[in-house]
């Protein structure tokens, strides 16, 4: 059954994992969140993957996590001839908007204001900074001259970034908005923002989500410098953020990104906010059954920094070894979680937010209590999840069982570092209740005769209110 691991790994689903019986596989192996990115694949096999997670999940009885992952403002050139054109370092090449099958003169993309955006002297990148242009002239209307500055080979559909340039495009395209509508009308528990800039972009897609009366949260993802001039306010309105070392890698000097994800990881943990480390964590096992020693480095700093899920990409949805690859990632995670130095961040409640001071400090205690009594669980009762990702971002050693009368922040969960959740709905009194809910853990074998736990709720119980109470016992 799912490995006991605090970390939690997400995994997307492509062509190579879509099954029922493939997904099963994944998930058991350790699977918590199944990505869907919106980049490839019809809704139709979206639709799928939704369906058959479902299935397991209620044959299985876990609560696997629905992340969407919206494709963005990614600009792209188009198809190119032959299996792709050679340009060589001093070449001149043209950009243009009206459409034509590329060449090593021309270059078409369908970004209808890249004339207008670019400057002479920006750099121009294509296929993740594999080939690198600089501007030379625009007519500010339909072409660009460019210069090359680093030749290769230019293949169809491949992916510009422009690091100096102010893009004007919206942070949702028409596209988007249409996967939106997708993953909003089949109540998706996570939606990935690409190409965040600004605080704006988050506030932008959160009244959509809000008109539509769905409790989807929203995991922003840090890819563009604009994002990491903005990250305090960016990291205050988001839900969770993802580490995006791809395209981050392109757009800021790749020797700045291990820092750029210490500095994240340590915002969301500040902020109580999920965070998740991707991009070529594991790349090698697209193709191999066991990963480079680099690899399992990368993954293990990530534990080691703070990271609440490490995640992978074409490993799972185009590799030949999903399932491997999730038990091998697991077994990565949870040897560098025996280490205590990835242990009780304290984060001190600030008193000047009233509104859940009391919140906080009642989470706060109850994982210095922990600490101090060595206790195995922090049990906490919560209708909105707060508690729990507060408690989480704590990292205490204590497991976190979130017990919750709301079925639908139970797979949002899943994504929450050392945080397992349950349903419950029979609150008559906080004695009955935490008496009750210790007889299940213990018949689950969650918790035995003689641990040390820490209860959190809120008296009087049947309002649901904010946690007001700590409570320590040995069963």
């Amino acid at each position: 059954m799912n490995p006991q691991k605090r970390t939690k790994i997400v995994a997307t689903i492509g062509p190579a994992s879509r099954s029922k019986k493939v997904l099963k596989e994944m998930i058991l192996a350790g699977m918590n969140v199944a990505r869907m990115n919106f980049s490839h694949d019809e809704h139709s096999n979206h639709l799928e993957v939704i369906e058959n997670v479902r299935k397991i999940d209620k044959e299985l009885g876990t609560n696997t996590a629905l992340l969407a992952d919206l494709q963005g403002p990614k600009l792209r050139i188009g198809d190119v001839e032959d299996e792709g054109v050679e340009v060589q370092n001093g070449d001149s090449i043209n950009i243009t908007t009206v459409e034509c099958i590329g060449s090593a003169k021309k270059l078409f993309t369908n970004y209808q204001n890249f004339p207008i955006d670019v400057q002479p002297g920006e750099r121009v990148l294509l296929d993740d900074g594999k080939i690198e242009l600089k501007v030379e002239a625009t007519n500010g209307k339909d072409n660009v001259e460019l210069k090359v500055v680093h030749g290769g080979i230019v293949k169809s559909n491949k992916g510009i970034n422009l690091p100096n340039t102010k893009v004007s495009l919206p942070c949702l395209t028409e596209k988007d908005l249409k996967d939106l509508d997708f993953a909003l009308s089949h109540d998706v528990d996570w939606i990935g923002l690409s190409f965040v800039r600004s605080h704006k972009d988050i506030i932008e897609l959160r009244r959509i989500i809000d008109a539509n009366s769905k409790h989807t949260r929203i995991i922003s993802k840090i890819e563009k410098p604009e994002a990491l001039d903005d990250i305090d306010l960016i990291i205050k309105e988001t839900d969770g953020a993802m580490v995006a070392r791809g395209d981050l890698g392109v757009e800021i000097p790749m020797e700045r990104v291990p820092i750029a994800q210490k500095s994240i990881i340590n915002h969301c943990l500040k902020n109580s906010k999920p965070v998740i480390v991707a991009t070529q964590m594991m790349e090698s096992m697209i193709e191999s059954s066991t990963p480079t020693r680099a690899e399992v480095n990368d993954v293990a700093n990530a534990v080691l920094d703070g990271a609440d899920a490490v995640m992978l990409s074409a490993e799972t949805s185009v590799g030949k070894y999903p399932t491997v690859v999730i038990e091998t990632m697991s077994t990565i995670v949870m040897e560098v979680e025996q280490h205590d130095n990835i242990y009780y961040h304290e984060q001190v409640p600030v008193e000047s937010e009233e509104d859940r001071f009391i919140s906080d400090s009642i989470c706060y205690n109850a994982c210095r209590l922990a600490a101090r009594t060595e206790a195995s669980a922090i049990i906490t009762m919560t209708f909105s999840g707060y508690t729990g990702f507060k408690v989480s971002s704590q990292r205490p050693k204590s497991w976190v069982y979130v017990f919750t009368g709301n079925k639908k922040i139970l797979s949002l969960m899943s994504l929450v570092w050392g945080v397992k959740a349950f349903y419950y709905d029979k609150m008559v009194s906080t004695d009955h209740t935490i008496a009750d809910i210790k007889y299940l853990l213990i018949k689950d074998g969650h918790i035995s005769e003689g641990d040390v736990i820490i209860n959190i709720a809120s008296m009087p119980i049947a309002e649901k209110g904010m946690s007001n109470m700590v409570r320590l016992t040995k069963v």
